[in-house]
């Protein structure tokens, strides 16, 4: 089938030979988010061992654990923001079921090898290869821009989020649940999820970019530098990249202090902080799977953004605010709202690039998500070392939620302007 001038359009689907029926593209979509919820579950289950088990390598010194713990997670980080818009670019020349499938594969087969880790060399190289084979997720996002008509890809991205939520609940808890048998039994279970995952998806997941629809791949477009410069091209794509690095800023105050404030504050157990933590996850889960798609379907893709921002700002000033931990918790629903803010903006940016470029577009955002990944943790853990620091005549342990609260309120802004030619 050919490809006619108008299917060559930026936000313009294209030819989806494989998938034409609905039914195909639902099942389709239906394993990417299976995908990614899995991933994000693997990702989960060994958060809470890994940490014991980088201590062990080192005989029980903590402090030295800490630090190596944190190379781990900054290695993991810049694989990511290297790797996110290479494999992007390359599901734009190749297809996406090669990149996504390869990924599942190498993902599944990086856990065996964290299992059977005899030094923390291996453990180390496991952890880089992790963040290489996890930046796939941009790949699936191009999927589901593939297969999904413009108007619907907000609630599809919605669904993602839910996905993401599922993971964070899920993992955690699942991961401490068979750590406490054994600390690698947790690598075991993921590594196994993802290979079968993948042997799933090698016999059901149909290829949604037609090769009439492919482009060239670039090395200057594979780069992070490269990715980023699409957004250029259009002010309205470069002023929802500037929203989506403000939000993603913002949800490295979670990542980053959430424990540390809660105790600090309010004196919790880790039986309470993990409650707590599931509480976001369960919010932020429901907001995407049952609130995007009649929000945007009411309201439209920009004004179900910025009523994300508009509402979720507050969240963070309830937590900076909360005298006690009850009153803490009535700003996790608050906040959760502000997921209504992703999906829309994703969806609108997809509208703005031929389908060849969705991975690319994908990859972009994912560099985006990256360089917070990179700034967030210093930022907020600064923040908060600074309010809580003695000798300086005042106390504010909220301060990074104060700050995180104030970046995305001035999101709100930024998001009007970015898109006042998009219909509401």
């Amino acid at each position: 089938m050919a490809t006619t001038p108008e299917a060559m359009k930026p936000g313009a689907p294209g030819p989806d030979v494989e998938i034409a029926e609905p039914g195909g593209r639902r099942a389709a979509v239906a394993f990417i988010f299976v995908t990614i919820a899995l991933d994000m579950l693997a990702m989960g289950m060994i958060a809470p061992v890994l940490p014991r088990l980088v201590t062990n390598f080192l005989g029980g010194n903590q402090p030295r654990a800490a630090q190596i713990f944190g190379i781990f997670g900054t290695v993991w980080a810049v694989m990511q923001f290297f790797f996110s818009p290479l494999l992007g670019s390359l599901s734009d020349r190749f297809g996406r079921r090669p990149v996504i499938l390869l990924s599942n594969f190498g993902l599944g087969l990086d856990y065996l090898v964290m299992a059977l880790a005899p030094t923390l060399g291996w453990l180390f190289a496991g952890r880089l290869i992790s963040g290489i084979t996890s930046s796939s997720i941009p790949t699936a996002m191009a999927y589901i821009a593939d297969v999904t008509p413009p108007k619907k890809r907000a609630g599809a991205f919605g669904m993602v989020s839910a996905a993401f939520g599922l993971g964070f609940v899920l993992g955690p808890a699942l991961g401490g649940l068979l750590g406490g048998v054994n600390p690698r039994l947790p690598f075991w279970a993921a590594g196994g999820m993802s290979l079968l995952n993948a042997m799933y998806g090698l016999f059901v997941l149909p290829e949604s970019l037609g090769k009439e629809s492919r482009g060239k791949f670039s090395w200057k477009r594979a780069n992070p530098v490269g990715s980023l410069t699409l957004l250029r091209r259009h002010r309205d794509l470069l002023g929802l990249g500037a929203v989506l690095f403000l939000s993603y800023l913002t949800q490295q105050s979670l990542m980053n202090t959430w424990v540390l404030y809660v105790d600090d504050r309010y004196g919790w157990t880790d039986r309470a902080v993990g409650l707590s933590l599931a509480l976001v996850g369960v919010c932020s889960a429901l907001v995407g799977a049952l609130l995007v798609k009649p929000a945007v379907r009411w309201l439209g893709d920009r004004s179900t953004m910025l009523v994300g921002l508009a509402v979720g700002w507050i969240g963070f000033a309830i937590f900076g605010l909360a005298p006690t931990g009850a009153i803490f918790l009535t700003g996790v629903p608050v906040m959760a709202i502000w997921g209504l803010c992703g999906p829309p903006a994703q969806s609108m940016m997809t509208r703005h690039v031929a389908p060849n470029e969705q991975g690319q577009l994908q990859g972009a955002i994912q560099c985006i998500r990256g360089l917070t990944a990179l700034i967030g943790p210093t930022l907020f853990t600064f923040t908060f070392a600074a309010g809580i620091r003695p000798g300086t005549g005042f106390r504010l342990p909220g301060a990074p939620f104060f700050l995180a609260s104030g970046i995305l309120l001035a999101a709100l802004p930024l998001a009007l302007v970015a898109t006042r030619k998009e219909e509401a």
